[in-house]
């Protein structure tokens, strides 16, 4: 047996042992149910207050918990499985450290937005966003697959779920209804500061194994199939009921068709004899679902989405081509870049322009629960009463 395999087996367990463990203690000592989770205090809510059990946000939001939490763990998962070498790992390794990460992300978010009384109260929200938390992890994984072991994973988890939650109290004020900014530009730019940390010279000499082969992209493809489906409901998730929420699925909705179109015709266009690039198509097709994260609840129109989707995929689909250039070495495994870092300005612009409608007598924005700020404050109105 090989040194390399000997401390795996005696590190990994140790490490998720202690990790769980701690988890656990520190849930047993500041994690409660919300009120609307707490058997004593719902029930206490509908006889003072003339409710019925379906006014539970529970039964709002679940449908699109469940859409997130699949999008986590199968689209993530396969998403990452284009390597040829790497396919069980991405897999498994997607699992292990999404698992960590909404433990230790409820915690974490629970201090900065949900503690009262000494407590962290948790709720269906609180699910949701420790979900969304964990999908930054994963998209930094995205940036180090297969150059690092699982503990080491397990490591980028602890640090990134913390700054990640302190990165996200900063942006309070900033409308950002599917997280744009918090997750996935947050999540690409922190993936590659990992894969700089980690770069070695000698991690070239297996540059060979990156490649793909058939059932690797067609695997992948099944990630991307799972993640452009469930997109509406990633960025809609925590949005305000009713028309805020009903206008984010739209906007994600006609924006992902549009930038699927325009990926397809680029990559036909800039690879030689008309061929198209699977790497396009199963990452470059979902920026347009990143692209309208941000500005998915105002009033962007059907059209305007779709404009924003289909310049969201030329420019992915355009960065995969001539822009993939990896600082470090090419260590950008799943070339987070291109799709992840790239629609980031264009969603600034996009947010710029939206905010000045306004006054340009083009319509008005629409937004009662679009800051991260507001969607917090949701969550915390269902805290027990001091």
């Amino acid at each position: 047996m090989s040194g390399h395999a000997t401390n795996l087996r005696l590190k990994l367990p140790a490490i998720c042992f202690l990790l769980q463990l701690f988890t656990i203690i520190l849930f047993a000592v500041f994690v409660r149910y919300d009120q609307e989770t707490s058997a004593r205090l719902w029930h206490e809510e509908l006889s003072h207050h003339n409710k019925s059990n379906r006014d539970n946000d529970f039964y709002f939001r679940y449908p699109s918990f469940q859409d997130v939490h699949t999008m986590i763990f199968i689209g993530f998962g396969f998403l990452m499985t284009f390597l040829k070498r790497y396919g069980f790992g991405s897999v498994a390794f997607n699992f292990l450290i999404a698992a960590f990460a909404i433990q230790w992300s409820t915690l974490i978010q629970g201090f900065f937005h949900s503690f009262h009384d000494g407590k962290i109260h948790i709720g269906i929200e609180s699910m949701i966003n420790a979900d969304f938390c964990s999908g930054a992890v994963l998209i930094s994984f995205g940036a180090v697959l297969g150059k690092t072991s699982p503990i080491q994973l397990l490591l980028m988890a602890l640090f990134e779920v913390t700054l990640f939650g302190i990165n996200e109290y900063i942006l309070l004020s900033a409308k950002d209804a599917g997280d744009s900014m918090t997750i996935h530009t947050f999540g690409a730019y922190f993936g590659l500061m990992v894969s700089r940390v980690l770069y070695r010279p000698q991690l070239d000499k297996s540059r060979q194994r990156e490649g793909s082969v058939y059932h690797s992209d067609l695997f992948a493809m099944i990630g991307t199939i799972y993640l452009w489906l469930f997109w509406p409901s990633f960025n809609s998730a925590i949005t305000a009921h009713g028309d805020d929420q009903q206008r984010t699925v739209m906007n994600t909705y006609f924006s992902l068709a549009a930038s699927t179109l325009a990926t397809f015709a680029m990559s036909a266009l800039i690879n030689g004899e008309g061929k198209l690039d699977m790497v396009h198509i199963q990452n470059a097709a979902l920026a347009g679902g990143v692209m309208v994260g941000t500005s998915g609840e105002m009033m962007l129109t059907p059209f305007g989405a779709m404009i924003a989707g289909f310049l969201a995929g030329l420019v992915s689909t355009l960065g995969f081509k001539f822009l993939t250039v990896s600082p470090v070495g090419d260590v950008d495994a799943a070339r987070e870049g291109p799709w992840k870092r790239q629609p980031g300005p264009s969603k600034g612009l996009e947010h710029h322009n939206q905010a000045l409608k306004p006054q340009l007598g083009l319509g008005e924005v629409s937004s009662s629960a679009g800051t991260v700020e507001d969607r917090h404050s949701a969550a915390s109105s269902l805290l027990p009463p001091a």
